[in-house]
Formats: structure tokens, C-alpha cells, sequence
């Protein structure tokens, strides 16, 4: 299967190994974010909370 991604094209056996590779990094507790997250400032969270905790403000996590 391939992905692109930065204009290069990367190819997977499964989708689970694309994620495992491509997926981005909380900036704070360093868990990979899948399906969700929030970017601030060109920084990856997993979450408001972590966000927060990395001194970002106006971060609200949605039930």
C-alpha cells in the first residue's frame, strides 16, 4: 500500500505498519497519535492535556 507523505511515497505491507511508521509523536508523554490530536504551533499532542502540561494555552480537549 502506498502512502505519501513531504512529497516522498513510503510503502507498507498493511495498513497497521503505516500507521506504526507514520503516525506523529506527543511532544509530551511521546505516544504515537492515532485518529486524534491537536497541533499547536507546528508541535504534535496527543491531547489538550499534554498541551497544557508543555505550557501551551487555549487547549480544550472535546468530549
Amino acid at each position: 500500500m502506498p502512502v505519501s507523505s513531504h512529497r516522498r511515497v513510503h510503502v507498507f505491507d498493511c495498513f497497521s505498519c503505516a500507521i506504526h511508521r507514520m503516525a506523529p509523536i506527543c511532544e509530551h508523554c511521546r505516544v504515537q497519535i492515532i485518529g486524534q490530536g491537536v497541533e499547536v504551533e507546528g508541535q504534535w499532542f496527543c491531547g489538550g492535556h499534554c498541551a497544557r502540561a508543555e505550557g501551551k494555552v487555549g487547549i480544550t480537549d472535546r468530549v
